[in-house]
């Protein structure tokens, strides 16, 4: 169920989360209330993945061999080296 919340937020905050919203093709309401639901987690299960992760899960495809371990001793190597 849904309820009506009244707000107090200063213009110019709400004129760029509006622009915000419509750049990432959401609703202003849903990006407050996954801000209230990420604020109000009491189990450590439900935190392992934050909401934004949540939303870009399944954008990025990988090679079916991909093998993460070797890529990231590569990453590293070269960084160090």
């Amino acid at each position: 169920m849904t309820t009506k919340l009244t707000l107090t937020v200063e213009e110019e905050v709400i004129k760029k989360a509006k622009s915000y919203a419509k750049q990432t093709g959401r609703s202003l309401s849903e990006l407050i209330e996954t801000y209230l639901e990420a604020l109000t987690e009491t189990s450590p299960e439900n935190q392992q993945i934050s909401p934004k992760l949540k939303k870009l899960a399944g954008s990025v495809k990988l090679p079916v061999d991909f093998d993460e371990k070797k890529e990231l001793a590569a990453y590293f190597e070269s960084k160090h080296l």
